[in-house]
């Protein structure tokens, strides 16, 4: 497992009857989770609001007690302070996956060992990058360039405020508010070249022309394609995914076949997961495949 367990800003406290209880800060959130599979076996306190779905689709938020319509959680990441804006939206999400708090400390670790032993100019591709969680860290830790791909302009939006919030305004972080696929194949026309790659890939998508795809047939061709970005001196490859389709060993095997070939190095396949502090469990988050040439580890 891969566990993020350096949190004091978030907690998942509890899990079970496909819902979880979370604080994010002082604010207390239940929500849905199809991980929870077991019963709940004591009774919750109340929480500042509940998430309530819809029999026709999406849902919304039932306010049980006041709570700010937005407000700001830290993460400690091996010494820098991430700053992110969390905010309930109609979808249950929060504007933040807190379990990818372990990539954001492996990011950072390789890119300080690497910055230590003398490489320079490091460029760091983020694609899918949501609010930019990953960007964040990669910058905070040392990457003298950091991009960031999504195609919603609203998490784009977003993403800069926790750049600001984390005081990491002067670092040189390029947004991107595009299609990931066209703008892959625009660096590849151009030559461009990383020295760290993370997506983390929807399980639908659209295609430069608009073409319909789903991840689990998608990603080895994905894959290909962005190791044609790697540099020659690479750091890593992380593959996320939060498709039932496609498990922690399915993402590991198509990094071994796509890019250990090419490159050598190790890949490292496991499940993300949240400890369930009042309960001794870990809560599975979906899935990270990890490569690494294994230079800068």
């Amino acid at each position: 497992m891969f566990i993020a367990d350096n949190w004091k800003d978030f907690e998942l406290m509890y899990a079970g009857d496909g819902e979880k209880y979370e604080r994010w800060g002082n604010v207390l959130l239940q929500r849905p989770d199809p991980q929870s599979v077991w019963p709940k076996l004591t009774e919750w306190p109340k929480p500042h609001a509940l998430y309530n779905r819809s029999q026709t689709g999406g849902g919304s938020w039932t306010r049980i007690k006041p709570m700010p319509a937005n407000w700001t959680i830290s993460y400690n990441s091996l010494g820098k302070e991430l700053n992110f804006i969390i905010e309930p939206t109609s979808f249950k999400h929060t504007g933040l996956f807190p379990e990818q708090a372990s990539n954001w400390d492996y990011c950072g670790n390789i890119i300080e060992n690497a910055k230590k032993a003398g490489k320079k100019d490091i460029k760091i591709l983020n694609l899918f990058a949501y609010t930019g969680g990953a960007t964040i860290a990669c910058a905070a830790h040392g990457a003298d360039e950091t991009v960031h791909v999504d195609a919603s302009k609203g998490m784009i939006s977003r993403a800069k405020e926790n750049v600001i919030k984390s005081k990491l305004q002067d670092s040189y972080i390029r947004f991107i508010a595009e299609d990931c696929m066209s703008f892959v194949d625009r660096e590849i026309r151009r030559g461009r070249k990383y020295d760290g790659i993370i997506m983390d890939p929807p399980a639908y998508g659209r295609g430069p022309k608009g073409e319909l795809w789903k991840l689990e047939e998608a990603l080895y061709d994905l894959v290909i394609k962005c190791e044609q970005l790697l540099s020659d001196d690479p750091l890593f490859y992380i593959i996320s995914s939060y498709t039932a389709g496609i498990t922690a060993q399915a993402s590991g095997d198509v990094l071994t076949l796509g890019v250990c070939n090419k490159h050598g190095g190790t890949v490292d396949a496991q499940e993300l997961c949240l400890p369930i502090s009042n309960m001794g469990i870990y809560l599975p988050c979906g899935s990270t495949a990890r490569w690494t040439t294994g230079k800068y580890s």
